[in-house]
């Protein structure tokens, strides 16, 4: 499928500026109860047509496919690309899906197709190089050693910090490099210099909590910064059994990791900027949240 981005770009940047102006007087989309509930979201009449007419065409690989293909990331033939929101993120997302993944339930594929300029996906052991952007990269998991997203920047500047002064103990430095570089070695990091230093990229793992160890102890991601988001309900319509209701889908932890960031690291009121990134997810979980209400089983078949 052939994309347009200046359709595309346009019709995303008419839709945030009708949400800014929707959130003008309004808190974060996530304070109430029910977090989908007041999200500013571009028209889902083209999903409610789909859904209607079911499944269609990839224009790529010729699969039948509801809504999306999850192999290509790009809408069905029924589903117009230019219709389909662009998201704008602050920063770069890698998202490292565990094979074991099915594609078909994974909700990492709508980050990938709201914001494809943005987000990359891997499937694990496939996982990029870090170990030289440490000081620029960060993995959202809970754990004994993860920090909340506001000290993100202090703890990243101090990797910096750190780097040079593991460069000032090379011993095969001349002498008078040394000295000029242990000037350095106690720099303030509230210095103007350093406050540039900010979060380029971040690290996602797509899978079921059981199958996480695989991928959080691979030496590739041991020297990350770890980032624990803030206790939120999951809305996902596959819960894990006998996980509490606080283990959140990935494009959910997306989500409400870039509504932290953008408060309490960027410092700028959230005005629904990223509520996009829950396109096609509000509208799935009211599908399917309508079905179980009516009992109406080839509704819940077709998104499955």
């Amino acid at each position: 499928m052939s994309l347009n981005p200046p359709i595309f770009l346009k019709r995303s940047e008419e839709n945030n500026s009708k949400c800014v102006e929707t959130k003008q007087s309004q808190t974060t989309s996530i304070a109430s109860e029910d977090p989908l509930k007041n999200l500013c979201l571009a028209s889902q009449e083209v999903l409610q047509k789909a859904q209607q007419s079911g499944r269609s065409k990839c224009l790529k690989c010729g699969s039948s496919r509801m809504f999306y293909c999850y192999t290509c990331y790009v809408p069905v033939e029924n589903v117009p690309i230019e219709r389909i929101p662009l998201v704008k993120l602050p920063l770069k997302i890698d998202i490292i899906k565990h094979p074991n993944e099915t594609d078909g339930k994974s909700t990492a594929i709508h980050a990938k197709l709201l914001a494809p300029e943005f987000v990359n996906i891997y499937t694990y052991p496939c996982i990029p190089e870090y170990e030289e952007k440490d000081h620029e990269v960060a993995l959202v998991f809970p754990g004994p050693q993860s920090i909340s997203i506001k000290d993100i920047s202090f703890h990243l500047q101090k990797r910096i910090q750190n780097n040079i002064r593991g460069k000032n103990d090379d011993p095969d430095k001349p002498s008078f490099k040394r000295k000029r570089a242990e000037e350095h070695e106690f720099c303030d990091l509230n210095d103007s210099k350093y406050k540039g230093t900010t979060l380029k990229k971040i690290v996602f793992i797509d899978s079921t909590w059981n199958q996480t160890n695989k991928i959080i102890t691979d030496e590739r991601l041991q020297g990350l910064l770890q980032v624990e988001l803030k206790t939120r309900k999951t809305c996902f319509w596959r819960h894990q059994k006998g996980k509490p209701d606080t283990f959140l889908s990935t494009i959910e932890a997306i989500y409400y990791f870039l509504v932290d960031y953008h408060t309490d690291i960027l410092k700028e009121k959230y005005r629904g900027q990223y509520d996009n990134l829950l396109f096609f997810y509000s509208f799935m979980y009211q599908l399917i949240k309508n079905a179980k209400c009516s009992g109406d089983k080839e509704t819940g078949k077709l998104i499955h």
